[in-house]
């Protein structure tokens, strides 16, 4: 078994989880309103917007040149995301400026704490625990979302789902270039500091969906 697959195996209960959520299970089978959508992607565009950050840090921090080049490659990629889910809101009707003002969720603050704190205090490559959970999470619901939110507002096109679209089965190469990455390592204690950390971002994310939700019932019962 190659160590992707293991890792597969053995984060599947903190995925299944995960999937468990009551929004994201409602998201995918009935849709979601829009003001459910603009809190989702007024959480991503904080978290988003440390990506670049963060991968830069973890780089920083290690003297593995194999991975802080899959690091760089990274950066390439991801930087500058956060302006698609700017102009998302935007298209929505949302108030983009108001969303780069405001602070996070704490959910999202926990996420984004821990992330720093394990880089720095931890070690560089539980990056990887977060960059596993986000893509893989991506790939897997991306799409399915834009579909059924696109369908339930009769909107067609690409117009307000260009990050979930750009993150969706179409972003297939960047789990392949993790799966080749981590097949690489091959110290059980990286290993398992990669598994303990996907479990801990499963977990980590999960509440951003979870305070979303109960945010906005609140909102809708007021």
């Amino acid at each position: 078994m190659s160590f992707y697959d293991q890792l597969q195996q053995e984060t599947s209960a903190e995925r299944q989880r995960f999937l468990s959520i009551p929004l994201i299970r409602r998201a995918i089978a009935e849709g979601a309103d829009r003001e459910t959508y603009l809190a989702f992607l007024g959480e991503a565009y904080h978290h988003v917007s440390h990506t670049f950050p963060l991968l830069a840090l973890a780089a920083s921090r290690t003297t593995d040149e194999r991975y802080q080049d899959a690091l760089v490659e990274y950066m390439e990629e991801e930087r500058g995301h956060e302006k698609w889910i700017l102009d998302d809101i935007v298209f929505f009707g949302g108030d983009a400026d108001a969303v780069r003002k405001r602070n996070p969720s704490p959910a999202t603050i926990a996420m984004i704490g821990y992330s720093y704190y394990a880089i720095e205090h931890v070690n560089p490559y539980a990056m990887l625990g977060s960059v596993h959970v986000l893509e893989g999470m991506s790939v897997l619901l991306a799409d399915k979302l834009a579909d059924r939110l696109s369908q339930s507002w009769d909107q067609q096109g690409a117009n307000g789902f260009s990050y979930l679209r750009s993150h969706g089965s179409l972003d297939q190469s960047h789990v392949a270039f993790f799966r080749d990455l981590v097949n690489g390592f091959t110290d059980p204690a990286i290993r398992r500091l990669i598994i303990d950390n996907s479990k801990i971002f499963h977990h980590l994310y999960g509440g951003i969906f979870r305070e979303i939700d109960a945010r906005e019932g609140l909102a809708n019962a007021a």
